[in-house]
């Protein structure tokens, strides 16, 4: 008897610590991550993980979950089928709450429907839905920034730099020569950057001449390839290089350096938007001219506070995440001019 009892305790024991090492899951693969404490699980999906922005928000959302809540990070790799996939599973796993970054903003209302089919509050972050998508439910939160104030600001680093060098201007016609790179085709912030860069210029009262434009899909390769056709075709005509990432400017100043700049003299100005890590190096060493910074940190946080809130039956306010919350539905992040006068405010 005692023999017995002995096996069944042993068992019982065995089965506490198989349930504990289980808690969470990794959302099916995919180079999934757990992160944080608490009771209350939260499913998160991100467009992919290689792209270096969105690697900084889900580091700070990881820092930010600390004893707050259990995060279950997946990678969408840049599919909308394979997120709506992570989105079920996440429905399917009762999550109280989601956190998404949309490959596709324009699918946001296929998400919504599901999460209040199952009465799961979900964030999307960084890539805005529509309004009307946003207006669908009330337990539907955004936390981003606005992309037109990164244009404006983008703009006004080449303003001043145009205006502190006259050199600048190599053919002396009171123009700025321009390429820009975009992101995709489509992409709200892709378009709001390129539309509010050139705008901001034109407000200085600085005329402005599209040599090209062209997408580069945010990737620093694609960036690198689509800079050195605009060699090719331009050359020295180019005065400056306008990018709505810091990527894809790494990717042209490669190009850029292939092809003799940032010696002897000979320079371009180069312009991105994120201030990632990489960029902040190109800061130090005079081949970005200037960036924006877009807050991973606070979007991460920000994120995680109002999940966090959702997760435990509340309603979003200042007092609960620490955040201002417009509309009651929006947490807007406000961007900061980078040069390398100011680099410590980034880092």
């Amino acid at each position: 008897m005692k023999k017995r009892w002995k096996l069944a305790l042993l068992a019982c024991a065995m089965l506490t610590v198989a349930a504990c090492s289980n808690g969470g899951g990794n959302g099916g693969g995919n180079g999934g991550g757990k992160s944080g404490g608490g009771e209350s699980k939260v499913g998160v999906a991100i467009y992919k993980f290689d792209d270096t922005f969105m690697t900084g928000v889900r580091n700070a959302m990881t820092s930010a979950a600390e004893d707050k809540i259990n995060l279950d990070i997946v990678d969408s790799q840049n599919a909308q089928t394979t997120q709506n996939e992570k989105v079920d599973l996440f429905i399917s796993k009762k999550y109280k709450a989601m956190i998404i970054n949309p490959v596709d903003r324009t699918a946001a209302g296929v998400i919504i429907d599901k999460a209040k089919k199952a009465n799961s509050p979900v964030v999307f972050l960084n890539r805005e839905p529509l309004a009307e998508d946003m207006n669908k439910w009330d337990k539907v939160y955004y936390v981003g920034a606005k992309a037109e104030e990164s244009g404006t600001i983008s703009g006004q680093l080449l303003v001043d730099y145009w205006k502190a060098n006259p050199s600048a201007d190599k053919n002396g016609d009171g123009k700025v020569q321009y390429v820009m790179l975009q992101g995709e085709p489509g992409h709200q912030d892709a378009e709001l950057r390129t539309k509010f860069s050139v705008q901001a210029i034109q407000d200085a009262g600085i005329e402005v001449e599209a040599l090209a434009v062209d997408t580069a899909m945010w990737d620093r390769v694609k960036g690198q390839e689509k800079m050195q056709a605009f060699l090719a075709q331009f050359g020295d005509k180019i005065e400056a290089v306008l990018a709505n990432n810091d990527d894809m400017a790494l990717g042209a100043i490669e190009a850029l350096k292939a092809a003799g700049y940032f010696t002897g003299g000979k320079y371009i100005p180069v312009i991105g938007v994120d201030a990632t890590a990489p960029a902040i190096q190109a800061l130090q060493d005079n081949t970005l001219l200037g960036t924006v910074l877009n807050d991973a940190k606070n979007q991460g946080a920000a994120a995680v506070a109002i999940a966090a809130a959702l997760a435990k039956g509340e309603t979003p306010t200042k007092n609960n995440t620490g955040f201002d919350i417009s509309d009651g539905k929006y947490v807007w992040i406000s961007y900061k001019k980078i040069t390398k006068d100011n680099i410590a405010e980034a880092q």
